[in-house]
């Protein structure tokens, strides 16, 4: 895959079980990054429920963050997305109003932003406001098309 979307959900309880030790998030993270997924994309899905408060999704994502950086994920190349999947909020890319909110429901929220790097440089690229943006923004890795294909073998049967 060339990349992956890790939900995270925002709901009282929800977020703190899926990162503990034995907690389904980690392990989804660790399994990706083992498969060799290099791009991540962060959804933070049950904002409704969480009454879109800042803190809360500030807090998801500093925790987050820290434990995909222990797995080997640069966090800074991450994409945080605040989602409601029941409303649809920051699902597709939205216009903002005449404030420049992306979100009646989140004026804090004014977009992700992720590190790139281009020619050896580290750039700051404000990505977008939604999950389709991001997904949008996903850059596909260099195929080794000219090298010979290999395939692993798990075992032979008989």
């Amino acid at each position: 895959a060339d990349c992956a979307i890790l939900v995270i959900g925002a709901g009282t309880g929800e977020f703190e079980a899926g990162i503990s030790k034995d907690g389904q998030t980690r392990e989804h993270a660790l399994l990706a990054f083992t498969l060799g997924v290099r791009q991540l994309i962060v959804a933070v899905n049950k904002m409704d429920t969480a009454k879109w408060a800042q803190s809360r999704f500030d807090e998801i994502v500093k925790e987050t963050k820290n434990f995909i950086k222990k797995i080997g994920f640069n966090p800074d190349t991450i994409p945080f997305v605040p989602i409601s999947g029941f409303n649809g909020d920051h699902m597709i890319s939205e216009s903002a109003d005449i404030k420049g909110n992306i979100s009646p429901n989140a004026p804090w929220y004014k977009g992700w932003t992720k590190t790139v790097t281009k020619d050896g440089k580290k750039e700051v690229v404000v990505g977008g406001a939604s999950l389709q943006d991001a997904i949008d923004d996903v850059t596909p890795p260099k195929r080794p098309t000219d090298k010979p294909l290999r395939l692993p073998l798990q075992d032979v049967y008989k």
